[in-house]
């Protein structure tokens, strides 16, 4: 039996402040990139809910997302590794909209991530040779154009027959 081919579903929170966005600096195999708070979909939770846990552990703040920007299908090459071949990996990124909560200055940032930082659309464009995913900028340049959907178009099946969004 051949396996089954899934992508990597990932979330995104694309906040912006005065004109600036919040984005996190991380240590990666490729070495320092910049994203937006952004990470994987784990088992048993909506997309919503995954998008606030990840946004806290990159960034310590709370973030209620009230709209999804859009949904971005990215294939990397990931190159040749430690005698492992090349491969392509697929994303499939859900990336929201919302409001900046409380922040908790005890809290440790995630593994790798080294700091938050805020950066005008400008800055974001001038780094794109920085950036984890090429959907970083695609996600800022919808949010400035006003792209915005509304989080009732999400249905979760929690797997006891209650859905959520």
């Amino acid at each position: 039996m051949t396996q089954r081919w899934k992508p990597h579903v990932t979330v995104a929170a694309v906040v912006e402040r005065e004109g600036r966005f919040l984005l996190v600096e991380e240590q990666t195999s490729d070495g320092l990139r910049l994203n937006n708070p952004a990470g994987h979909l784990d088992p048993g939770e909506s997309l919503v809910q995954a998008c606030s846990r990840e946004t806290l552990e990159e960034t310590a703040h709370a973030f209620r997302p009230t709209g999804l920007v859009g949904v971005y299908l990215t294939r990397v090459t990931k190159p040749a590794r430690d005698g492992l071949p090349g491969q392509v990996v697929t994303y499939l990124r859900f990336a929201f909209c919302g409001e900046l909560g409380a922040f908790f200055a005890d809290r440790r940032l995630d593994h790798g991530i080294v700091r938050t930082l805020w950066m005008s659309p400008q800055e974001i464009r001038a780094s794109a040779q920085r950036h984890r995913s090429p959907a970083l900028l695609q996600c800022v340049q919808d949010h400035l154009a006003g792209v915005r959907y509304p989080l009732e178009m999400l249905h979760t099946d929690m797997a006891d027959g209650r859905s959520r969004g």
